[in-house]
């Protein structure tokens, strides 16, 4: 109203009148507090918005519930990509281990999810078929509620208020805020549905697609097994040619949907142990057929195989782009799929896709010089036998404090770099995000060692100045690289104000926290 009687203007509006972060509980249901209980327990806030539902103890009873209808909530010590097709249908999600950035809280926010994670007063026993929160047996099938957006856990079937996306002064403000806006937003999306969700948003591109994401499902998961425990080349080849066929049509569905905008691809970035079972259950499970005498071939066979890939520190182990240099096939068929989807895109709609290939976790300048050498050779044969024109560009995340230090040499194999803010804080601070945020972390916020949570609100000293020493670095060298944050700081108001101050190109974020970040650089 102010704005329109001419007493400010939009810009004045946005800079002192407007909270980024009132705009989330405009855009998810949110718990009624006035008629709600106190909760039982209370853990991270990971993911924002209230859920409601069933306790579900596994991903396929998860999927299998949500997918009659029924409102479930899926409850774990902690999430891996083997929950993914769980996490899908869930409602919310509710763990006892893990932070904001954890699998749990990353997945959950990419999908707009509300989630609780870190609950330390919450035990589960997926044998015995229950939970226990602050001493309260709960068993599978009764219902609890989470509220994502304080950490709270309660009991039975707590109210909640619907979300309003639809009001008209919310749709005003964004559009002020566009018209005014330097920064380009996009979103991460790692399905054709996450695509047209980012689409119908407004996004201005996918900035992070996780290929990842694309292996789990009941129908691909054993096929990535298969080449986990490939024994020969042959058998790699076979079980990787699987794997391209489903990549291929996810990515003809994502490059649909965004025609004529940059989709940014990261090739393989979690190790490969994460796709096998648990190493104690295989355990249990022998134990289990040796008492029984009933045998377990499959879990006699993945034993070695998860006992082989066991890292002692796997988030420094063989990941990223380790695993493109170990296993070169693997990266080799992730671009075929990508270029042939584009190809087919390109002849079905006349429009050619903007092809972004990431290649994650490089430290060094050799790595991505070994890289972009495998990728063009494969990205060219593709185009050579499809008789179709794509530009493409290669990329990489800057989530080593090395390679922010040596981005100039790094640049000059690198027509982009994004810059993994969840990585690059662990590994500058030396903080393990999951046990930072359970553990000491909120003893260091409330002692003032640390203003605040650095996994939340980037840490603009250290790792924001590792970020400024490689844009001035890498733009020394190619002044034209496009330089963008994929982290989870691209969705936080603070932090998307900051990397708008250096000078960044863009920031890519989850759909559901697109609306907010529309108007974070005000």
């Amino acid at each position: 109203d102010m704005v329109e009687e001419g007493v400010v203007s939009a810009e004045e509006s946005l800079r002192t009148l407007v909270d980024a972060t009132q705009v989330r509980q405009l855009l998810l249901p949110q718990l009624d507090t006035a008629r709600a209980a106190d909760p039982v327990a209370t853990g991270v806030a990971a993911s924002p918005g209230a859920a409601t539902g069933q306790v579900v103890l596994t991903a396929d009873e998860a999927e299998e519930r949500a997918a009659s209808g029924t409102p479930v909530i899926l409850v774990r010590d902690e999430t891996t990509p083997d929950d993914f097709h769980g996490m899908v249908g869930a409602k919310g999600i509710l763990t006892a281990r893990g932070g904001k950035t954890s699998h749990a809280a990353i997945v959950a926010v990419g999908m707009g999810t509300p989630a609780v994670t870190g609950v330390d007063a919450m035990e589960v026993d997926e044998a015995g078929g229950y939970i226990t929160i602050s001493g309260v047996r709960v068993a599978a099938g009764d219902h609890v509620t989470i509220d994502g957006s304080t950490g709270g856990v309660f009991l039975g079937e707590a109210p909640l208020l619907p979300p309003d996306p639809n009001n008209p002064y919310l749709e005003r403000i964004l559009e002020w805020a566009d018209e005014h806006r330097r920064l380009k937003i996009r979103t991460n999306a790692d399905t054709p549905e996450d695509a047209r969700r980012a689409r119908s948003f407004g996004a201005e591109g996918i900035g992070l697609c996780r290929t990842e994401h694309m292996f789990g499902g009941d129908d691909r998961l054993p096929i990535v097994r298969d080449m986990i425990m490939a024994e020969d080349d042959d058998e790699l080849r076979a079980a990787l040619d699987k794997l391209r066929v489903f990549q291929e049509e996810d990515f003809v569905g994502i490059f649909r949907e965004m025609s004529g905008l940059p989709v940014t691809i990261r090739l393989l970035d979690p190790p490969l142990h994460e796709f096998l079972p648990d190493h104690t259950e295989l355990r249990v499970r022998l134990e289990r057929a040796k008492f029984t005498g009933v045998p377990d071939p499959e879990a006699e066979e993945q034993l070695p195989k998860v006992e082989k890939l066991m890292e002692v520190n796997p988030m420094l182990g063989t990941r990223g782009c380790r695993l493109g240099i170990e296993i070169p096939d693997l990266y080799r068929m992730q671009v075929a799929a990508i270029m042939n989807a584009a190809c087919r895109v390109t002849r079905e709609t006349g429009k050619k896709p903007i092809v972004e290939i990431m290649v994650p976790l490089v430290g060094f300048e050799e790595e991505l010089r070994v890289m972009r050498d495998e990728i063009v050779d494969v990205c060219e044969i593709v185009i050579k036998e499809q008789n179709v024109d794509i530009d493409y560009h290669v990329g990489t995340m800057i989530e080593l404090p090395r390679a922010a230090l040596v981005a100039d040499r790094i640049a000059r194999h690198a027509d982009f770099f994004s810059f993994g803010t969840n990585d690059l804080t662990q590994t500058t601070l030396g903080f393990s995000r999951d046990d930072a945020e359970t553990k000491f972390l909120a003893h260091y916020i409330q002692k003032g060692i640390v203003e605040s949570n650095p996994f939340e609100h980037v840490d603009v000293d250290g790792v924001g100045g590792l970020i400024e020493i490689a844009r001035d670095r890498s733009r020394s060298v190619s002044p034209d690289i496009k330089l963008g944050v994929c982290g989870e700081h691209g969705g936080d108001p603070d932090s998307v104000r900051y990397f708008d101050s250096i000078g960044l190109d863009y920031v890519s974020c989850s759909p559901f926290r697109f609306q907010i970040t529309r108007i974070a650089d005000y």
